[in-house]
C-alpha cells in the first residue's frame, strides 16, 4: 500500500468533518493543523441551537436562486473555516494551515474549496499561513490573499 501525503491524509480528515455538515447545497468540512497536531476541525451548519437546514429540509438562497457564492446574509449556516476558528486559540493557529474539502450535497462531487471573502479574512487574522483544498481529488494550495 502506498503512503499518502500528510497534505492528503489531513483533508481526508476535513472531508469527514464535511460529512457533518447540515447544507443542503454544499458540503464543507475544516481542520486546522499547526505543527503536524490538528488544533480543531469545523463543518458547515446553523448555530448551536438553531434549526439545521437539513432537518426542516429547507434552503432559503436554494428556494430564491441565488447562485453559490452570492447572498450570504440569506444563510443560516456558520462556515467550516469559521466554526474550526472559534474552537481554537490565536495561539495554537498561529503559523498553522487550513484544510478544506467541499462536497456537492446533490452529485457528491467536490467543490471549490476556496474559501469566500470573509472566511479569508478571518484565517488570515487567526495567524493561518497556508490553506490546501482538495481539487480534483489532489491536495492544492489555495491562495489567501487577493491577488495585486
Amino acid at each position: 500500500m502506498e503512503r499518502i501525503s500528510k497534505d492528503r491524509y489531513y483533508l481526508s480528515i476535513a472531508e469527514m468533518a464535511a460529512r457533518r455538515s447540515t447544507c443542503l447545497r454544499r458540503c464543507y468540512g475544516a481542520i486546522i493543523v499547526n505543527n503536524d497536531e490538528i488544533v480543531s476541525t469545523g463543518y458547515n451548519g446553523a448555530p448551536r441551537g438553531e434549526m439545521n437546514c437539513c432537518d426542516c429540509g429547507y434552503c432559503e438562497r436554494e428556494a430564491k436562486g441565488v447562485p453559490k457564492g452570492e447572498r450570504y446574509e440569506l444563510c443560516v449556516a456558520v462556515h467550516a473555516e469559521q466554526n474550526a476558528i472559534i474552537s481554537a486559540s490565536r495561539r495554537e493557529m498561529d503559523g498553522g494551515t487550513i484544510y478544506i474539502v467541499g462536497i456537492d450535497a446533490k452529485d457528491g462531487s467536490y467543490a471549490n474549496p476556496t474559501p469566500c471573502l470573509i472566511c479569508r479574512r478571518l484565517i488570515v487574522n487567526a495567524g493561518i499561513t497556508r490553506c490546501v483544498g482538495l481539487v480534483d481529488g489532489e491536495a492544492q494550495d489555495v491562495p489567501l490573499h487577493r491577488p495585486d
